[in-house]
């Protein structure tokens, strides 16, 4: 089977999307990253029981960590397991990346927030974005522009 044969077969990748990201901030980088998963996360990511909406990405001594993201495990686990939904999980940089992001958020005044979660070559990657907070006028102003454009094409496909 040909790459590009295996990958239309392999179905939708795509495990979670973070709408409220892009209306809440402007995303200026997205940057790829991998996850410390347990066995039963990976099932529970694999049956789509995942919740970025409240989630963000933390600098503690050196690491990276993704916290308040609620993976609901399967009524099937273990019962030797004693899974805690929303625990932190340990983000997959490498150093220079990290220095990087370390020094855009405590300088800069960035913040990093989940985007996506997604599977590439069977592993799990996270999606984060590089962001600034958006004002209430620039959601406003943001929402007016979404609707010009809505409507533009409209009148241009019937008129």
């Amino acid at each position: 089977m040909t790459k590009t044969s295996k990958s239309k077969t392999m179905g939708n990748a795509t495990i979670a999307l973070n709408k409220k990201a892009g209306h809440d901030f402007f995303i200026e980088q997205r940057i790829e990253t991998g996850l410390v998963l347990e066995g039963w996360e990976v099932k529970s990511l694999r049956a789509g029981r995942i919740q970025l909406k409240e989630s963000y990405v933390k600098i503690l001594h050196g690491e990276c960590f993704l916290i308040g993201t609620h993976i609901s495990a399967l009524a099937a686990a273990s019962t030797h397991v004693n899974p805690d939904p929303t625990r932190s999980r340990k983000l997959l940089l490498k150093r220079y990346e990290l220095n990087r992001l370390i020094g855009l958020t405590e300088r800069s005044g960035y913040t990093l927030i989940p985007t996506a979660m997604y599977w590439k070559h069977g592993r799990a990657k996270l999606e984060i974005g590089l962001a600034k907070g958006k004002k209430q006028h620039d959601k406003r102003s943001t929402e007016k522009d979404r609707d010009w454009q809505r409507d533009k094409e409209r009148l241009f496909k019937t008129g």
